[in-house]
């Protein structure tokens, strides 16, 4: 089976967050159950650096007035199809916004764009290969989906995953003219979106399947509360909607042998975790301490509940604990934080930024990882943290509720407790959380079986993919996909 997977982000080679990381590692992952994908995915300076033997296959004169060609080649182990567009995506800083944080004026016309000619390969542009399935993911990618629609191709089913509806493609209408899509596409049952342009609502409306990254999320979103404008959509696709949580790369995070780490370790011997601890405080400028070492990497961001955390950390401070952040995000928060480092030295460090090197060094050296969003699709963060035996404390939403399982009393005296959930998602109940943290510390036996206990977790992609590859063959059979168009 050949997978057409669109995607504006991909790691090692171009990310701002999970997606990337799901983008990277499910196509290794599908290999086990017989599957190839090519992924496609804008020609960034690192991605047509990293190419290996590539070829160019078409050419573009005038790709919403800019000159581009579609490239075929491998980087990192991956089969790609890029769209070397300079005039589009040769820009020096982060993905979609400038140095300063603002968001590229033409980003409407860059996926745009980018996704047109995913719908043409989808439909052969390249010659001697089609795909079975194409796979969009998230709003930058997702009218792909749409173009595919309005160019009468129903031969290749069309699978789009919404990493996190908050982020919905959302531009003004006077756009819509220039998206050579006909006029009957500007519509409820189309692109139309409050009156504005909807990508990530386009793609919703075209997808033949909708998937989301966690069965939790996929509940959530059919409410107001988290359906962000378009729970009615998701309502009305309800029957299309599937919730499959995400893994992690097992290779790329795997404490016994990454490169990132000074001092390797795994469950048979979970000791050597402890000198991580000391490299990690020192990199900070923070003393060696006996108390806990609390961290968060994390956007900061109000979803991610930052502001949370920044108006909290006095409570780790107060018990002789350290926090140590690593992120980017609102100027405010980031703001708030430095100046928690000014005001505690001696227990708080933070990086403003984001360093996949320091991330590493954050999960093998802390001893717990806080997450407080107030609304997670799926989350990897705490998926790392259970590979490298750093407690997740999380907000119980969305996929943390799924991946963690709560230390309460019949969960640890059952030893399959693997971290902290907390509710209510505010201040109060992160103060809560951060106690009882903080007592189960102290009881050195009870940490160390919730540290073991999370490293045996499986975070892998092994049963995700299975079920990837299982929706992919039901699109593929006749009967089932009149069953699902009914």
């Amino acid at each position: 089976m050949q997978i057409l997977s669109v995607t504006a982000e991909i790691f090692p080679l171009a990310k701002t967050g999970g997606l990337a990381d799901v983008a990277g590692s499910l196509p290794k992952a599908l290999q086990a159950h017989g599957i190839h994908t090519r992924s496609f995915v804008p020609g960034y300076p690192g991605v047509v650096r990293a190419l290996s033997e590539a070829s160019a296959i078409t050419e573009f004169d005038n790709l919403f007035g800019e000159r581009a060609t579609l490239l075929a080649g491998r980087a990192q182990g991956l089969d790609l199809f890029v769209l070397d567009a300079p005039g589009f995506y040769n820009r020096q800083g982060p993905l979609y916004t400038d140095t300063h944080g603002r968001e590229y004026a033409d980003n409407w016309k860059r996926f745009a764009a980018f996704s047109l000619v995913g719908s043409q390969i989808a439909r052969g542009l390249v010659t001697n290969w089609r795909p079975d399935v194409i796979h969009a993911h998230d709003w930058h990618a997702a009218m792909s989906l749409l173009y595919l629609k309005y160019a009468g191709d129903d031969s290749v089913p069309r699978v789009l995953t919404v990493h996190n509806l908050a982020f919905r493609g959302q531009f003004p209408a006077y756009y819509f003219p220039e998206l050579g899509l006909p006029a009957e596409a500007y519509s409820i049952d189309g692109v139309e979106y409050y009156g504005d342009i909807g990508f990530l609502k386009g793609g919703l409306q075209a997808a033949d399947a909708i998937t989301v990254v966690s069965p939790t999320y996929a509940r959530e979103v059919m409410s107001p509360a988290f359906g962000m404008g378009l729970e009615g959509v998701m309502n009305e696709r309800h029957v299309d909607v599937v919730g499959i949580v995400n893994g992690i790369d097992l290779e790329v995070w795997d404490p016994s042998s990454d490169p990132y780490i000074e001092h390797h370790y795994s469950t048979r011997v979970p000791l050597r975790r402890l000198p991580n601890r000391q490299v990690l405080l020192r990199h900070f400028g923070l003393p060696n301490t006996c108390g806990p070492v609390f961290a968060s990497v994390n956007r900061l961001t109000w979803q991610k509940g930052m502001d949370l955390l920044a108006a909290t950390a006095d409570e780790i401070v107060r018990n002789g604990g350290t926090l140590i952040v690593h992120g980017q995000g609102d100027e405010a928060l980031e703001a708030a934080f430095m100046d928690l480092m000014r005001r505690y030295p001696q227990n708080v460090g933070v990086s403003i930024g984001y360093d996949e090197r320091l991330a590493h060094r954050i999960h093998a050296g802390a001893d717990a990882m806080l997450v407080p969003s107030r609304f997670e699709p799926c989350g990897l963060t705490q998926l790392y943290a259970l590979r490298y035996g750093c407690v997740p404390i999380v907000a119980r939403t969305g996929g943390l509720s799924e991946t963690i399982i709560d230390a309460n009393d019949a969960a640890l005296h059952a030893h399959v407790a693997t971290g902290i959930q907390f509710t209510p998602i505010d201040k109060q109940g992160l103060r809560l959380a951060l106690r009882r943290a903080l007592r189960l510390y102290r009881l050195r036996r009870v940490w160390e079986g919730l540290r073991r206990q999370g490293m045996k977790t499986d975070c892998s992609w092994h049963r995700s993919a299975a079920r990837y590859a299982e929706l992919y063959s039901e699109l593929l059979n006749p009967d089932m996909r009149l069953v699902r168009s009914a």
